[in-house]
Order: structure tokens, then C-alpha cells, then sequence
């Protein structure tokens, strides 16, 4: 019997990530995670065994890259492929296991769930810095860059966010949909410049308390003086994002129409 395609896709991009993905995927395969959603893997050309341990599951659909092009180029191939393949919501998580898949339903409903003004979100953001009741330690250089894309994201849009750079994020047709064009996302870095650009652009944010959890085994893309580098270099592509959608309005007003873009057949082949 052919299995039945949901409406929901959860992206993993994964780079060396052997010791963490199988823990990750055990979970997903679970109910009810596995009653709502179906799992796509980018392996971002892995120099390990992080091909070998999605493809022995069997269970979760892969493409890989066959260069390493980074987090934001495997995020926006995860992004195209959910638009080919007709879905209507993604959910993307890192590969690490820092983000608890019990996120998944709750961010699921969040985006069918309609404010006090009767608007759906069409992107939701989960924040590890939501939740009274844990503690999640980051490093001070990480702290600082959070501190900074915070107050730079407020002073462009007005809004205040608990964490700018969560990678754990939900996202409507219509979200993704614009995403997966070129040039309308960071092939490197996706983080408080996407937030300000969709922002600007009048798309619709929600942010939710998440779980998460520390990093146990492997190596971040933000260790040690790393987060000074990101800060810096996010800094001007924060500041360029505002330039664009905010000074020059480019693509003003396409989040204010649930049809702004009409999908073409090259979108869906």
C-alpha cells in the first residue's frame, strides 16, 4: 500500500552529524509525529557517516549535496522541494539534537491557529528563551550576538523577539514558497536578516516557547570565535536587508496577499 504524503514536511540540513541524526530520526518516526509528517534529510555532502545512517532507516526521504554549500543553501533545497512536492507547511530543525522533536505538533498547530484578529501566522519561531521554567546556557560571545540582532531587529520592524536565531521555525505555503526563490534567502547564515526581510515584507510572525537542548556531541557552526564573525557579518546583512525592504521596498506588500504569487507549473515540476 502506498503511503499516504501528509501536508507537513520536517527538513533536516545535516553536516557530520553521525552521532546525532539516528536519535533524531528515532523520534520522528514516532507517533504522533509520524501521523502528521513526513521527514526530509539534506546532507550537505557529510564527510562521515551521516549518508549511511539516514539511508539504513530507510524511512526518511535524503538528498544530498554533492559539495558542501552550507546551512542556507540546504534549507532553501529542503524549501523547493516542499514547494515541487505540493506541501503546505514545513517545519525545520537542526540535525543535532537540540531541538526536542515534541516541537513539532505544537509548532503544527500553531501555524492553523488563528489570532484574536483572525490571522493565520505564516511563520512561527520557536524560542528556547520562552520557557520559565529551563535555563538554556549559551556561551557569553554567543549571548552578546544575541543582544545585538534583538535590539537591531526592534529598531528595523518595531518587534521584540526572545531568540533572532533559532533555526527551529515553521512555515506556511506561502512562506516557503517566496523562500525558495532566488535571491529571496541567506545561502549561508538565515537567521535575524530573514526575520527583519519577512517582517518588512508584511508576512506575519508568531513566536512560541520551545524545548530544546544543549549540544552533547560534535561541533556547532558557532563555536568559539565564530559568533564574532557571524555577529559582523550579520550585521550587515541585517542592515542590507533594511536597505532593500525597508528603504527601497522591494517586493512591497507580498505578504499582505495570501495569493500574491501565482504558482507556475516550473514551480511544481
Amino acid at each position: 500500500m502506498k503511503k499516504k504524503r501528509h501536508d507537513l514536511l520536517v527538513i533536516i540540513p545535516a553536516y557530520n552529524e553521525e552521532s546525532n541524526i539516528e536519535d533524531v530520526l528515532e523520534e520522528l518516526e514516532k507517533p504522533p509525529i509520524s501521523d502528521i509528517a513526513d521527514v526530509l534529510v539534506i546532507n550537505d555532502a557529510s564527510k562521515d557517516d551521516t549518508n549511511f545512517k539516514v539511508k539504513v532507516r530507510g524511512k526518511a526521504k535524503m538528498v544530498t549535496h554533492v559539495f558542501n554549500l552550507g546551512y542556507g543553501s540546504a534549507i532553501q533545497l529542503g524549501y523547493k522541494y516542499a514547494v515541487r512536492r505540493r506541501y503546505q507547511y514545513v517545519i525545520q530543525m537542526d540535525a543535532d539534537g537540540q531541538h526536542d522533536p515534541s516541537n513539532i505538533p505544537v509548532i503544527y498547530q500553531e501555524l492553523k491557529k488563528r489570532d484574536e484578529n483572525g490571522d493565520l501566522p505564516d511563520i512561527v519561531l520557536g524560542s528556547r528563551y520562552m520557557r520559565q521554567e529551563e535555563t538554556f546556557e549559551t556561551s557569553f560571545a554567543k549571548n552578546i550576538a544575541y543582544i545585538w540582532f534583538r535590539f537591531m531587529i526592534r529598531i528595523f520592524t518595531g518587534r521584540k523577539f526572545a531568540d533572532p536565531t533559532t533555526g527551529l521555525q515553521g512555515l506556511n505555503r506561502k512562506a516557503f514558497l517566496y523562500y525558495s526563490k532566488y535571491e529571496h534567502f541567506d545561502d549561508k547564515y538565515p537567521d535575524a536578516n530573514m526575520i527583519t526581510q519577512m517582517l518588512l515584507l508584511k508576512f506575519k510572525i508568531r513566536e512560541i516557547p520551545a524545548v530544546m537542548h544543549n549540544r552533547n556531541t560534535g561541533v556547532s557552526m558557532h563555536s568559539g570565535i565564530k559568533p564574532f564573525i557571524y555577529m559582523f557579518r550579520m550585521t550587515f546583512s541585517v542592515l542590507a536587508v533594511a536597505f532593500r525592504f525597508g528603504l527601497l521596498q522591494e517586493d512591497k506588500g507580498v505578504g499582505e496577499n495570501d495569493f500574491f504569487w501565482q504558482e507556475k507549473e516550473e514551480d511544481l515540476i
